[in-house]
């Protein structure tokens, strides 16, 4: 098995970025995660980061970035990733109203390439975070997330794969991640169950349904190179999570090496 990076979505620590990102970074570091994925930049400037990053020996993976801001200042953005020295810029989500028919979908594919090739261009990797609904929702024979990469270039559009969102989608995982090898440089290891009314709760690592020994061995068959923790309502205190995630990665896999 490949050596891949264990890397953290900040997201999972949202509250905790938004009293003390910087503290919450040396946290992170503490831990001994070797990366973060950005879900925002807590207001601070792009060589203040790099800076930050670098003392604390934290490698800046790339950034969830809203649709809403990809097309309001894209340059912005790609400058801010190139500034921190991260690699992918990664759109997130696509909200319900910009949805729901396969002409909306197919206007957002052809959006999606055009910023991928500018990030391309200018030495950045673009690619998409999944949820359930890219393969509950249908373009033509194909679900969303297929129609996606059909449309799309490996060059322009890479994929970032959440396996928890695609198991409870219906679909598996262990299908999935080597039906896009080559394709999927980063994925997001997750853990769930589901509560009483079927809604997903997401848990730490080794906590819930997915078979993660399995998950982490396809996608190093795949050619990822980042594992990227998230969790995105812990059910104990985040940082607590987090550190038990990252416990059960160092057993289950960070130990092989």
């Amino acid at each position: 098995m490949r050596r891949m990076g264990i890397g953290l979505q900040l997201y999972t620590l949202r509250n905790e970025t938004a009293e003390d990102f910087r503290g919450t970074l040396r946290k992170v570091a503490e831990l001994g995660y070797e990366g973060v994925e950005f879900a925002g930049y807590g207001g601070i400037p792009a060589e203040e980061m790099k800076s930050l990053l670098e003392e604390l020996g934290l490698k800046a993976i790339g950034a969830h970035v809203g649709l809403h801001l990809l097309r309001e200042d894209l340059q912005k953005e790609i400058g801010y990733l190139k500034a921190i020295g991260a690699k992918y810029m990664i759109c997130p989500y696509v909200m319900p109203e910009e949805r729901g028919n396969p002409e909306t979908w197919k206007r957002l594919y052809t959006f999606l390439e055009e910023v991928g090739a500018e990030a391309r261009k200018q030495g950045l990797i673009f690619g998409y975070h999944n949820h359930d609904f890219e393969f509950t929702e249908r373009v033509g024979d194909s679900s969303v997330f297929d129609a996606m990469y059909a449309a799309t270039t490996p060059e322009a559009v890479q994929v970032e794969m959440d396996v928890c969102w695609v198991q409870f989608a219906g679909e598996d995982p262990l299908v999935y991640i080597p039906k896009y090898a080559g394709r999927l440089p980063l994925l997001h290891l997750k853990d769930y169950d589901k509560d009483e009314e079927g809604k997903m709760l997401t848990l730490e690592l080794g906590k819930g349904v997915v078979d993660l020994p399995a998950v982490i061995e396809a996608a190093s068959g795949a050619g990822a190179e980042w594992l990227i923790v998230e969790q995105d309502n812990c059910q104990i205190p985040p940082l607590e999570s987090v550190a038990n995630s990252y416990q059960w990665v160092k057993h289950n896999y960070l130990n092989r090496f």
